[in-house]
């Protein structure tokens, strides 16, 4: 009797667990053009630069879309000179991935959300015509991350639904919060070069940041039977 309740335990864990094959690649097939619009320089790359990175392998094409310059990051230094040093990081970590940076024009730490702002999103996304945006997820404890999330879901609902809804995680549990997911990218293949472009931002001593993100791809990939895998949440239609 206790034989036979261990297998249909280990039967009922093979449904509940997701497979990777599964879980962790079909959801990308299909897409096209994908903008991941990350709130500061890193914020893409972090968030999901593995993904990024498989799907440029899958021949999507990938735009590295950052809100800001990340104007306040770096002690010291005046907004306009930090804007040069980050900028020049982003470019490079874009190279490295092989993906289109654009700069929006909100400035660090003072993010706004307001009607001149959701219509600079909106143009943006319309003449970039992606099928694919991936963004913050909306109740990240930082500032900025919560604007950005708030502007791409508004242009989301403007355009009509135009393109799919995705959000990632940053950080978890110093800066993504509440966040239980429901899709998995397998990105062990992809893991290295993705800590290569995200160390590329050497202004923003990237160990700790490193060390978060190692942790929050083991468990995911743990998730999805995997080694290290990258989690997203979609957003549902809601007219």
């Amino acid at each position: 009797m206790k034989t036979n309740k261990l297998i249909l335990g280990i039967i009922i864990c093979l449904f509940l667990i997701p497979n990777s094959s599964i879980a962790a690649e079909r959801w990308l097939e299909g897409y096209k053009k994908v903008l991941v619009i990350g709130a500061h320089p890193d914020d893409p790359e972090t968030m999901c630069g593995g993904t990024m990175l498989k799907l440029k392998a899958m021949g999507v094409e990938v735009v590295s879309v950052y809100l800001t310059s990340g104007e306040a990051g770096i002690k010291g230094k005046t907004h306009e000179e930090s804007r040069t040093i980050r900028q020049a990081e982003a470019r490079q970590a874009c190279e490295v991935m092989g993906v289109r940076p654009m700069f929006m024009t909100q400035i660090d730490g003072n993010a706004e959300v307001n009607k001149q702002r959701y219509a600079e999103m909106l143009a943006l996304i319309k003449a970039e015509k992606p099928d694919m945006v991936i963004t913050h997820w909306p109740i990240d404890s930082h500032r900025d991350h919560r604007v950005c999330a708030v502007l791409v879901y508004d242009a989301w609902r403007q355009s009509g639904y135009s393109f799919d809804l995705y959000y990632g995680e940053v950080m978890t549990g110093l800066q993504t919060q509440n966040f239980t997911p429901t899709l998995w990218v397998d990105i062990t293949d992809y893991h290295n070069k993705k800590i290569e472009a995200y160390m590329c931002h050497q202004s923003q001593g990237m160990d700790e940041v490193k060390e978060y993100h190692d942790s929050m791809e083991r468990m995911r990939g743990m998730e999805c039977q995997t080694h290290h895998a990258e989690a997203f949440i979609k957003q549902n239609w809601g007219k």
